[in-house]
């Protein structure tokens, strides 16, 4: 469908009414109040030039930081994008905007490390599966963001869900299956107006049953495990014996020196203890390293191994079966990992998933206590916040809400480690995007008409 090139206007018109919203309370107050860029809503369509930075203060909420333990009674501070303060009866300049939060839980804004949303989108049909690259078992040239479609519907759902970024990457079929990259859920008509800026880039990588299933066929390659193994052997050779040119780029090779140089961070595909060891010390004859195994069902039985190569998790909280590779995990994975000392984080792969990634801590969390383990609810927040943000290379800026990091937060109707709290009001660097209680269009074309009004 041809989008007009009027289509993004009512789009504005939405997130300009929502973020006015946010001025004076959580339920909204007048529309002449000035908006998130300290000029008057209705004046500000000409400005060219901005010079006041707004100022905000949400008073008495209960922020769980993720940089250290829940404040009760406490007061988030922003200044434009990004915050200013955190803590009790914070003292702000005259004329700052208050929000009294009547108590309400503030979390940082969830980040999903490993998402399919926008390649593989709502509704799930074939016209939609644009995620893997299957033509060849190694595709380091193709780019998550080349085929990421940002009038999926699951966008807004996954904002419904307090989930503020995600990390798109190519499937699994792949040895190398091409490169992710980290998009902010802020509407937009483009894919490159969401992608979160300065994010490093990622390789995805993948061992085990998919390759050989998908590649293995009749006498293609691999077919074994063993000839896995052999293939990114040659291809690691191959990448460190690669210099990069300027004057004549190789969209193919290239991708493959700025993994063998670090620049190019490697996701990897991986559910297998043994077959997570083999990878790093594959990985360890040719200089580098993953950022991360996903997945990773029985990364628990090496969890030390992963905590001193400062490897990280990402893990589902009690999902299982499906294949064999899947079968033998453990609820606690999550929390053994973390009380190890493994940056885990918690991913959804899936776009239901990705609306209770608050839940999905909840569940993670009460299976590391049953199993005896000394843990509480700031380590299960990390699990969606800060350590998602440092698997993907932005915790300077996001994950948790300290001074200096970019406003992106959600305040919740209620605890948000309850299976009954909704995500009220959702921010993305100190603009609202998501506002549960406002009348809205949607944002996917694909849902006109569909929603109830």
């Amino acid at each position: 469908m041809s989008i007009p090139s009027d289509r993004g206007l009512p789009l504005c018109l939405v997130l300009t009414s929502l973020c006015i919203s946010a001025c004076g309370s959580l339920s909204g107050p007048s529309a002449d109040q000035p908006g998130l860029d300290g000029a008057p809503v209705l004046a500000r369509s000409g400005a060219t030039e901005l010079s006041v930075v707004r100022s905000i203060v949400i008073r008495n909420a209960k922020i769980m930081t993720a940089a250290g333990p829940t404040e009760d009674g406490a007061d988030l501070w922003l200044r434009g994008a990004t915050v200013a303060g955190v803590g009790r009866e914070l003292v702000v300049p005259e004329g700052t905007e208050v929000i009294d939060a009547n108590g309400a839980w503030v979390t940082p804004g969830l980040i999903d490390p490993h998402s399919h949303i926008g390649v593989y989108g709502l509704p799930t049909v074939a016209a939609h599966a644009d995620g893997n690259e299957a033509s060849a078992v190694f595709r380091p040239e193709v780019r998550a963001v080349d085929s990421f479609w940002p009038q999926d519907p699951a966008i807004e759902k996954a904002l419904s869900g307090g989930v503020t970024t995600i990390h798109v990457l190519p499937g699994s079929a792949n040895l190398v299956g091409g490169q992710g990259v980290s998009i902010r859920l802020r509407p937009a008509l483009s894919a490159s107006a969401m992608v979160f800026e300065g994010a490093p880039a990622s390789m995805k990588m993948a061992c085990g049953e998919n390759p050989k299933r998908v590649h293995g066929k009749g006498k293609g390659n691999p077919q074994t495990r063993m000839g896995e193994m052999a293939l990114m052997r040659q291809w690691l050779e191959d990448a460190r014996g690669h210099s990069p040119k300027a004057a004549k780029p190789d969209l193919k090779k290239d991708p493959m020196a700025a993994v063998a140089s670090g620049e190019i961070r490697i996701q990897n595909h991986c559910y297998r203890a043994d077959e997570m060891l083999q990878r790093l010390e594959l990985f360890k004859e040719y200089g580098v390293k993953p950022r991360a195994f996903h997945h990773a069902v029985e990364a628990y039985k090496v969890r030390d191994a992963l905590a001193e190569a400062e490897v990280g998790a990402v893990v589902w909280a009690d999902w299982w079966g499906v294949k064999m590779e899947l079968f033998d995990m453990v609820p606690a994975n999550a929390a053994l990992l973390d009380q190890a000392g493994v940056r885990v984080a918690l991913h959804s792969d899936s776009p239901a998933e990705v609306q209770h990634l608050n839940r999905e801590a909840a569940k993670a969390l009460a299976s590391g206590l049953r199993a005896g383990l000394d843990l509480d609810r700031d380590d299960a927040i990390r699990w969606i916040t800060v350590n998602p943000a440092w698997i993907l290379g932005i915790d300077d800026r996001v994950g948790t809400l300290e001074v200096g990091k970019q406003a992106d937060f959600v305040i919740w109707s209620g605890d948000p480690l309850s299976v009954y709290a909704q995500a009220k009001q959702v921010y993305i660097q100190g603009e609202v995007v998501y506002d549960r209680e406002q009348a809205r269009e949607p944002i996917s074309d694909f849902e006109l008409g569909i929603r109830k009004q």
